[in-house]
């Protein structure tokens, strides 16, 4: 990522040393870098995740829309998640038109200030050339590459985790309340972002700051609780205000069994997703497409619970390329920091981040409920860290045969773990396997050599070191950059999620089908026939159509640009709008077409009978474990209109009931 690469020695002055010319160098190199690694090809996914697309859509029409976060401008239901990841998206999309570009590059944005910030925490503790190696780190992550330029809330989430990781950092060297209540408000944003995993962090940032803060302990307690109230705050008031509102006046929760925010934050998105095991978390996933056409996706859940789950054939390559290197660093720190003060800020800073990639990895890992490998984005930063700050303070040992030992050791055994994951797709680059184990031997023997104590040799030495480390993640974060993503429900990453090899969207040697994996491109028209589109622009109703479930409806919405009712939120499992709310609407002339084809427990009218729908649910959103709520609805459509076909799909005019 960068050219510049400065002495990792980690002895940086308290307070840090003002930056000198070459840092910002080496800094805007990384940051410029990781920009043009995030915004190349940008475009290409189209729409990325219809089912938030579609969102963003009805945020840019309607301001209730936006606050609540609903599927259509009408207001019928919300996605299964709280607002926050969409308001940025939604605002870019009011201030410069709805496109593929306007709601992506906030997101690309995010990405790169989220590495600028872990540099800055990591820089606090271990110095420049730590920093830019944790930042390039996490750059250079294929999960991180793919999550980035897509619309899931992940990006934010990670950003707003990251900022409370840096402020818990400042607020950890000087005792400060001001920067604990930053970190406490931070944590609710990401609460207002993805809910219950918000908090996976929360326990190491604690942590840190009770162990090391260099003021009395029950100033520390009172100044965590003080963090607690910031986070309830900062992350409860917009559910205070939907809990509030009347029912009758605000779209239905989608995900949520009594239409509740609170109920959906502390169950679906809560504890069910930990202790729940629910059809299709780790076995067959479905996904309806815009045509109507139920596809099996496969594992598309990532591999069953297990404590080797981050190092799987799909996670691997995603999020776990330096994730043992990331803890045998971590076990180095701490024994080396071992005989420090109680304040000492490279060990508290261990403590975070070692505390952050463990207790992620053992949610994700061990998780029975609905689990996606693209969650491992969050753990991303927590190893890039360890690598800096663990690398850094390892590094300077280099002089003692002890410390170049090890250092050899764990340089070793990451470049054999780079052999496994890159031999799981042979024909990616066949040669770089080879290039990474013959570095990483010459590097070894040059370390277990003494090399690395020359001064004049240190430089070239860290340099082969960090490029050896980052090989193999970084071909495949440019593949995923170049491949673009795959688009539709399930984002993937590397060369076997982006480009339909061997491994497929669920890593089980199935890629996803052409017409799912794209859902709705720029215009949409590539997905959506022309002449539905043409039917929907001409319907001058409140919405154009409804049809079963909002992923269907989202890629209706955006090729015609009309707003569509998806009843039943993302899966068609919500109880929105009833029957008779929807029997109202239609009498009222509000509804002109109901479009067949739709995913939902009931099956649209030309789609597959109910006992054949899938329960299990590809991406998050939805509600599966309701009754069928919806095929009442249906079956109504199905009695009192006439159906006809257009464009490949079943339609009725809801405007001429039969006689």
């Amino acid at each position: 990522m960068t050219t510049t690469v400065p002495a990792l020695d980690p002895a940086p002055p308290a307070p840090p040393a003002r930056p000198r010319r070459g840092e910002h160098l080496a800094l805007a190199g990384l940051l410029l870098a990781t920009a043009v690694l995030y915004l190349w090809n940008l475009g290409s996914a189209g729409w990325a995740n219809t089912y938030y697309a579609g969102a963003v859509q009805a945020m840019t029409q309607n301001w209730t829309a936006f606050f609540f976060g609903s599927v259509d401008a009408g207001n019928i239901v919300t996605v299964d998640k709280p607002p926050a990841s969409l308001w940025v998206m939604a605002l870019s999309a009011r201030l410069f038109g709805l496109s593929s570009w306007s709601m992506l590059v906030p997101q690309a944005l995010i990405g790169v200030g989220t590495v600028a910030l872990l540099f800055a925490a990591v820089r606090r503790v271990a110095g420049p050339g730590a920093g830019l190696l944790a930042g390039a780190a996490l750059a250079l992550t294929p999960v991180a590459v793919e999550m980035f330029r897509y619309n899931n809330p992940d990006a934010l989430l990670v950003l707003l985790l990251v900022g409370a990781a840096y402020a818990t950092v400042r607020a950890t060297g000087t005792g400060s309340t001001r920067w604990l209540l930053l970190a406490g408000a931070l944590v609710g944003f990401a609460f207002l972002t993805k809910m219950a995993q918000a908090f996976v962090p929360l326990p190491a940032l604690a942590l840190a700051y009770l162990v090391a803060a260099p003021t009395g302990i029950r100033r520390r307690v009172r100044q965590l609780l003080a963090a607690g109230a910031a986070i309830v705050v900062a992350g409860g008031w917009w559910y205070a205000v939907v809990e509030l509102w009347p029912p009758a006046s605000r779209p239905y929760i989608g995900g949520s069994e009594t239409d509740s925010a609170v109920e959906l934050a502390l169950g679906y998105n809560g504890l069910g997703r930990i202790f729940e095991r629910e059809s299709g978390a780790a076995g067959g996933a479905f996904l309806m497409g815009p045509n109507g056409q139920v596809q099996e996706l496969g594992a598309g859940f990532g591999s069953e619970p297990g404590i080797l789950r981050m190092f799987d054939s799909q996670i691997g390559a995603m999020a776990g390329w330096l994730l043992p290197a990331a803890l045998a660093l971590l076990l180095a720190g701490l024994w080396l920091t071992r005989r420090a003060p109680r304040t000492d800020a490279a060990r508290a800073s261990l403590l975070l981040w070692g505390g952050w990639t463990v207790v992620t990895a053992l949610v994700f890992s061990l998780a029975q409920g609905i689990f996606h490998s693209y969650y491992t984005v969050a753990l991303a930063p927590g190893v890039a860290a360890l690598v800096g700050i663990g690398g850094a303070l390892l590094w300077r040992q280099r002089r003692t045969r002890a410390g170049r030992t090890v250092l050899a050791a764990i340089l070793a055994g990451t470049a054999a773990w780079a052999w496994v994951v890159l031999g799981r797709t042979p024909e990616f680059l066949p040669w770089l396997r080879w290039m990474v184990v013959a570095v990483a031997a010459v590097v070894v023997l040059a370390l277990l050599l003494g090399v690395g104590a020359r001064r004049r040799a240190a430089a070239v030495l860290a340099l082969a070191l960090v490029l050896t480390t980052l090989a193999g993640p970084a071909a495949h974060a440019v593949q995923t950059a170049a491949g673009g993503g795959k688009g539709g429900a399930l984002p993937g990453a590397g060369p076997a999620l982006v480009g339909g090899a061997p491994g497929g969207p669920g890593g089980s040697g199935a890629s996803a089908p052409p017409d799912v994996a794209r859902v709705g491109g720029p215009a949409g028209q590539d997905d959506v026939d022309a002449e539905l589109v043409d039917l929907l622009r001409s319907a001058g109703t409140t919405w154009s159509a409804a049809t079963t479930g909002a992923q269907s409806s989202a890629a209706l919405a955006l090729a015609s640009d009309t707003t569509v009712m998806g009843i039943g939120g993302f899966s068609g499992g919500d109880p929105a709008p009833t029957l008779e709310e929807f029997q109202a609407l239609v009498a009222a002339g509000e509804v002109h077409w109901f479009v067949g084809g739709g995913m939902g427990p009931g099956g649209g009218p030309d789609g597959p009978p109910p006992q054949a729908q899938p329960q299990g649910q590809p991406q998050g959103g939805g509600q599966h474990r309701g009754p069928r709520h919806n095929a009442e609805i249906t079956t109504w459509v199905q009695e009192n209109f006439t159906p006809a076909t257009v464009g490949g799909r079943t339609v009725y005019d809801l405007t001429q009931p039969l006689p």
